[in-house]
């Protein structure tokens, strides 16, 4: 096995990514740019286990979907102040072929050209870098681009997207990378005293019955939430939880704020 072949960046508009090898459940998902290492391969050499960079998830793409880079061009992606992608749907003109990309995509742009790209790329959609961070204006206008997006599990994308994937997506393009995963993202930045205390822009955490933290929402300002629960929504916010706006019914009990932006 050659060093070529174990780092990989996703050249596709999504690729799903399965937690168990055989196993038909997405529990995340590659965007255009997501570079990552592959760490195994299945005996028949269908399957690649890969971890990502950005959010150090593990998991298995079918090898169709992998695109294979030397450990040098995985350490110039890495490295590289990219631009992220801030439109719906953009288009990417990769290797003189259209390549319809995704909110949130990363793009092989730099403002600082020290790296010498191996792959062609044009573009010319609307972007930011990564690394630039952004206040809770911008929070709350990159989560409204995900309202109605059906919820799916793993999903990280405005065509489909979990809770967990919503607060991680719209963070990472505003600057402020979260972890993967509700009980990490609980952990992040300070906690909020109250209901009371809270700004637009904090994260609002949800337990069941056991209190367990298993929900996340983006809070919007005015005892509003933007949330993952069936599609993307908005919803009421108070002490106790979300009551649903529709049918007035608290679908989520409230167990903690966290404020990210300083």
């Amino acid at each position: 096995m050659t060093m070529e072949q174990d780092f990989g960046v996703c050249r596709l508009s999504v690729v799903p990514v399965r937690k168990e090898l055989g196993s038909a459940i997405q529990s995340y998902q590659l965007l255009f740019g997501d570079s990552y290492q592959v760490i195994d391969r299945s005996k028949d050499k269908l399957w690649l286990s890969v971890k990502t960079n950005f959010d150090g998830i593990e998991g298995w793409i079918h090898r169709n979907h992998h695109h294979s880079i030397t450990q040098e061009y995985f350490d110039q992606i890495n490295q590289a102040d990219f631009k992220i992608t801030l439109d719906l749907v953009s288009t990417l003109l990769y290797k003189k072929s259209p390549l319809p990309i995704l909110l949130g995509s990363i793009v092989p742009i730099s403002s600082a050209e020290l790296f010498k790209m191996d792959e062609q790329f044009a573009f010319n959609g609307e972007t930011k870098s990564i690394s630039q961070k952004r206040d809770a204006e911008f929070i709350k206008s990159v989560a409204m681009k995900y309202l109605n997006a059906p919820e799916v599990e793993g999903g990280k994308n405005p065509f489909g997207i979990c809770a967990q994937g919503l607060s991680n997506m719209v963070f990472k393009i505003a600057g402020h990378p979260l972890p993967w995963g509700v009980h990490p993202q609980s952990q992040a930045g300070k906690k909020v005293k109250d209901i009371n205390s809270a700004k637009a822009g904090d994260l609002a955490f949800f337990k069941d019955k056991k209190g367990n933290i298993n929900h996340v929402g983006i809070i919007l300002g005015e005892n509003k939430i933007i949330h993952a629960y069936g599609h993307v929504r908005i919803d009421h916010l108070n002490e106790e939880g979300i009551l649903n706006a529709e049918t007035k019914i608290y679908s989520h009990s409230l167990a903690t704020i966290r404020r990210l932006l300083s």
